[in-house]
């Protein structure tokens, strides 16, 4: 899934009171955590022949891959938020954008490009899902962004 689905779907479905926009950042955070920090790499390192789309797996370094498995296990997810309970419980809630984000992406990623590693470190495991660049996928990834938000506003509480 995209970047800024994700974070939609964090704010949507977990984005209340004080910390709202918390949720949105840990919506888009496994993505930022591996891909954002390439991105900036790319970015001061090749800025005359800094290029956008979808690289290549050979081009990617691997550090972005062991990136990526940390942010996208739902072990490392539930560990830090769990510790994060602890600390502070209100803060815990909007954090649960970050699993959400994991749990969609299992079913929105091939086995092609960046499958999500759900277990590690614990399993190699991951799941093929049907690429999120589809037309059905992105489209019904459209409409649910779409009613969630209504739904937030149909059912506003009152102050």
């Amino acid at each position: 899934m995209d970047i800024f689905s994700h974070a939609l779907y964090g704010k949507g479905l977990f984005g209340y009171k004080k910390y709202r926009w918390t949720s949105f950042l840990f919506g888009a955070l496994p993505d930022l955590f591996s891909f954002g920090v390439y991105f900036i790499v790319q970015l001061f390192a090749n800025i005359d022949g800094f290029r956008f789309g979808r690289p290549l797996n050979e081009e990617i370094p691997f550090w972005v891959f062991e990136l990526y498995n940390i942010s996208h296990s739902l072990i490392t997810a539930f560990l830090v938020i769990s510790i994060v309970y602890f600390i502070n419980r209100r803060l815990a809630w909007p954090m649960l954008a970050w699993p959400a984000h994991i749990i969609v992406d299992i079913f929105t990623h091939s086995i092609e490009f960046f499958p999500t590693p759900i277990f590690w470190p614990l399993s190699t495991y991951r799941f093929d899902g049907i690429p999120w660049s589809n037309i059905y996928v992105f489209t019904t990834n459209v409409f649910l962004i779409l009613l969630i938000f209504l739904y937030r506003r149909v059912n506003k509480p009152n102050p």
